[in-house]
C-alpha cells in the first residue's frame, strides 16, 4: 500500500523488491515513472534496494521490463519528459488523447501537423505492427541525415502517445541462452492493446481526458505542484 507522510504532505511507496511490486503499484497508481524526477518520492528509482543487479542478486528493474511489460499489459516507454515510464492499461486511452490532442496520425498528416521526418517511422510500424528497435532504425533510417534523427523521432513520438514499447527480447547464443542488453520492440499502441485501446482513446475530448488524469493525479500525489502535474500530464 501507498503511505502518506502527513508532515511534508508527501506519498511514498512501499520498498519495491521484486518486479511483481512493480506490476502492483503500476496497476494501483496508473502511472509510474523509471528514474527519479522533479515530484519527490515518484518513482521506481527512489523507492527500490538497489536500481541495477549485483552478483547475488543479478535480475534488477533493467531486466524485470519485458516481464513487467507483459505481466501487466501496461505501455512503457519515454512518456514523461523524454524519460521512461510505465503507464496502466486502464489510463493509457486518455493519457494518448490528451498528447495526441484528440488526432489519429493519419488526421495529423492530413491537417498538416505532423512533422514530416516522423513519418517514415510511423508508416513503417503501421505496416510491420511490431519491429525490434534494430529493425524499425534499419527500415527507416535510408539515409544520414534519417539516421541522425532516429532517435529524437522515436522519442517524440512516444511523448505524442503514438508509439509505445510492447517488450524486450535478447539475443541468444547458439545454446538459446540470451546474452547482452535487452532489446526494445516497439509498435503502436493500436497494434498493441487492440480494441481495448482503440474504442476508448476518442471516446472524450482531449479536454476531457486532461481533467480526469489530473483530478488523479493531484490526488494520488499531494507534494506536486501544479506546473508538476501539467508537465506530467502533457
Amino acid at each position: 500500500m501507498i503511505k502518506e507522510n502527513s508532515e511534508v504532505s508527501a506519498v511514498f511507496l512501499p520498498e519495491i523488491k521484486t518486479k511483481e511490486d512493480i506490476v502492483r503499484l503500476v496497476d494501483e497508481l496508473g502511472f509510474l515513472p523509471y528514474f527519479k524526477g522533479e515530484i519527490p518520492g515518484f518513482s521506481i528509482e527512489e523507492n527500490i534496494r538497489a536500481l541495477w543487479g549485483s552478483e547475488a542478486e543479478p535480475e534488477g528493474p533493467w531486466e524485470w521490463k519485458g516481464p513487467i511489460i507483459r505481466a501487466a499489459g501496461c505501455a512503457y516507454g519515454k512518456f514523461y519528459r523524454g524519460r521512461a515510464m510505465y503507464v496502466s492499461r486502464g489510463w493509457f486511452p486518455d493519457f494518448a488523447n490528451v498528447r495526441r490532442d484528440g488526432y489519429d496520425y493519419d488526421a495529423r498528416v492530413d491537417d498538416g501537423l505532423a512533422r514530416r521526418k516522423d513519418e517514415r517511422l510511423m508508416q513503417v510500424l503501421a505496416e510491420r505492427g511490431e519491429l525490434r528497435s534494430r529493425e524499425l532504425k534499419a527500415l527507416t533510417c535510408l539515409s544520414a541525415e534519417s539516421r541522425k534523427g532516429y532517435e529524437q523521432s522515436l522519442t517524440f513520438l512516444q511523448m505524442q502517445g503514438y508509439i509505445t514499447t510492447s517488450d524486450f527480447v535478447y539475443e541468444t547464443d547458439r545454446l538459446g541462452r540470451p546474452y547482452g542488453w535487452g532489446l526494445a520492440k516497439y509498435a503502436t499502441p493500436e497494434h498493441f492493446f487492440g480494441a481495448a485501446f482503440t474504442e476508448r482513446v476518442y471516446e472524450r475530448e482531449p479536454e476531457e481526458s486532461r481533467e480526469k488524469l489530473t483530478a488523479h493525479l493531484t490526488k494520488l500525489l499531494p507534494q506536486a505542484t501544479a506546473a508538476q502535474i501539467r508537465r506530467l500530464v502533457g
